[in-house]
């Protein structure tokens, strides 16, 4: 089970896992030994589930983004929609995905090089999965806030 200075030390990895222990310690009323402990304790018990770069907007404000909604059908057999789940899962362009409530059954964000290149994903992806009923896409003209992060300690 995960303790205050595990959630501490989550919300602050969160925000940057480049630091070092010693600097994490500055936050954390952790000795830099034990922030480096618990680390390695969180990864191999799956808390951090992996670490990633985030990459500057300078390097992907000119790509294209769309946020698109899609309706399944509503005798989509099951096998179908899982098949179409793990393409949408594996595909490299669609960036999250989540299956949601209401009007719609998934949102995704697709990332590509341009138009172009969003419309053959749409229609090898989307439009040619009969699975797929409708999809209504969205494109990103400007990035507001982007911040993945869950606040865990109180």
């Amino acid at each position: 089970m995960l303790d205050e200075f595990d959630r501490t030390l989550l919300d602050e990895v969160q925000r940057d896992d480049g630091r070092t222990a010693d600097q994490l310690a500055a936050r954390v009323a952790l000795s830099p030994s034990a922030i480096a402990r618990r680390l390695r304790r969180l990864r191999a018990e799956g808390w951090i589930e992996r670490t990633i770069a985030l990459l500057s907007t300078r390097l992907i404000e000119r790509r294209l983004r769309a946020v698109v909604l899609l309706q399944l059908g509503e005798h989509a057999n099951r096998l179908a929609k899982d098949a179409l789940l793990a393409r949408l899962r594996s595909a490299e362009e669609v960036q999250w995905a989540y299956e949601i409530s209401g009007s719609h059954d998934v949102l995704l964000m697709l990332d590509c090089a341009g138009m172009d290149e969003f419309v053959e994903r749409a229609e090898t992806l989307l439009a040619a999965d009969a699975t797929v009923r409708r999809y209504e896409s969205f494109f990103v003209k400007r990035e507001l806030k982007f911040a993945p992060f869950v606040r865990l300690a109180s």
